[in-house]
């Protein structure tokens, strides 16, 4: 019998295609393990092709092999005169020694061939887990979200703990929307800049609550904010603000997080972009209902669907962070990444960022360290005289800004990605209002009732933009 096996196989094309095939990829996927065990890596495309492709062109493979014996068979049942054919299913009687034989090889062979589906499977699911594969199979489509996600605070979470988080139904989910976003990227149909997933994002207490709680009751925070004037000394300024964190204590709900305070529910419309809101209702423990609406609001039908508000609607970008050029360079200051003795570095190097209109990073590169030199040698020559190793290395420093925050290719610029998290300074990022966009004295109840814009109730300022605040010298003796 295992001749006459050996003989179906090499009587047809199909299943002589299907045994190559199986073969191949089944001889492939153990050697790329292999080398994968020893250590070598090979980015996120080896492990696509090992546990993706090739399993897949591996059971491709073994249905060929009796397709094609089967339809050899009608063939030559066919050519026999017998119009009725050989029967779909072989007779199996184990009462034949032979028979027996070719069942146990059977088995032993499809023993062999699931344990290696299934481990294909197990490393196949841990690949599409994997942030390498998140970031860098589709690299130019997710280069912006994965360079921010770099740098972000939460650069040690796994993308799929915020993205997908735990249970079968989202990762199911999730696997869907990308076979879509596969096929959308192999014929060009994605939009450039890539929207940010407001519409079919997991509820962020399904996701974010696995590690934080905001019922947990967290007080009061001192926060430092630093910041550099644009003069020539770049002047070192704080900020000092007493944040009012809060959250749940008892019965008592105070603080910022009182928004998210499980006895109480905050539901809104908005527009799509959730930077305009329209009707916010607030529903207290107690049962009250307010509804508060500003003046100027557009009709029913264009005011979106009400949303229970989360954590993500304060804090939409907490990994994938996209700096304005001044919040940048007050950063890299900060840290002594540039060297805040260079007259006038920020005022420049904020000029320069906002001006900055390059086809591609490399050419960002080279041109903003070309031109903050540039700057140096027609207004301050004895600087660049004194210090070139200074200039240079702020000009390499503009280019990784740059770098980290616009990427021409997909048409992500400074503000392409506007964080509501707090509100900005004057003078910086007024088209992302923040916490004004319901507190604004704008949303008011039928009653005259308007949406607090006490900002007491959020923090207090110790100090602000001071050289010398007397309550860090108070703290820091």
């Amino acid at each position: 019998m295992i001749r006459q096996f050996f003989a179906a196989l090499i009587q047809n094309t199909i299943s002589m295609a299907g045994t190559a095939l199986a073969l191949s990829a089944f001889v492939l996927i153990l050697a790329l393990f292999a080398f994968q065990s020893l250590g070598f890596q090979g980015g996120p495309y080896l492990g696509i092709l090992t546990y993706l492709i090739l399993p897949a062109l591996f059971v491709l493979g073994l249905l060929l092999i009796p397709i094609g014996i089967l339809l050899h068979r009608r063939r030559a049942a066919k050519a026999a005169g017998d119009q009725e054919g050989p029967p779909l299913f072989p007779v199996i009687d184990l009462n034949r020694m032979r028979t027996r034989k070719m069942v146990l090889i059977f088995l032993g062979v499809t023993m062999v061939n699931l344990t290696v589906l299934a481990g294909a499977t197990y490393q196949g699911v841990e690949v599409m887990d994997s942030n390498e594969f998140c970031g860098e199979a589709c690299h130019s489509v997710m280069q912006p979200e994965y360079t921010a996600y770099q740098h972000s605070p939460h650069a040690r979470v796994n993308c799929v703990d915020c993205h997908i988080g735990p249970g079968a139904d989202w990762f199911v989910r999730s696997k869907l929307d990308g076979a879509w976003q596969l096929v959308a990227v192999t014929l060009d149909l994605y939009p450039r800049p890539i929207p940010t997933p407001l519409h079919n994002l997991r509820p962020a207490r399904d996701t974010c609550e696995q590690c934080h709680w905001p019922a947990n009751y967290v007080g009061d925070k001192l926060m430092i904010d630093t910041v550099f004037a644009e003069d020539e000394a770049n002047t070192e300024l704080r900020t000092a603000l007493l944040m009012k964190v809060g959250g749940l204590r008892g019965r008592d709900s105070e603080g910022i997080h009182w928004h998210v305070d499980p006895d109480i529910e905050i539901r809104y419309r908005s527009d799509e972009s959730r930077m305009n809101v329209y009707d916010v209702e607030l529903t207290k423990a107690d049962g009250t209902v307010k509804l508060f609406q500003p003046r100027d609001m557009p009709p029913e039908e264009e005011r979106g669907e009400w949303r229970q508000m989360d954590c993500v609607d304060c804090h939409n970008r907490p990994t994938h962070i996209y700096r304005t050029p001044a919040e940048e360079l007050d950063l890299a200051l900060a840290t002594d990444r540039i060297d805040a003795g260079l007259p006038y570095l920020k005022r420049e190097g904020v000029r320069l960022l906002e001006a900055a209109d390059y086809p591609s990073h490399d050419a960002a590169r080279a041109g903003l360290a070309a031109a903050l030199e540039d700057f140096y040698r027609e207004n301050h020559p004895e600087v660049l005289a004194d210090r070139p190793e200074a200039v240079a290395a702020a000009g390499r420093e503009l280019g990784e800004i740059f770098s980290r925050n616009v990427f021409p290719h997909m048409r992500v610029t400074w503000d392409t990605y506007p964080d509501h998290r707090g509100h900005p300074p004057a003078g910086s990022r007024e088209n992302t209002p923040g916490c004004f966009r319901c507190h604004n004295r704008r949303h008011r109840t039928a009653d005259r009732e308007a949406i607090s814009s006490d900002c007491m109730l959020c923090h207090s300022i110790l100090a602000e933009r001071e050289e010398d605040p007397e309550i860090l010298r108070l703290l820091n003796p």
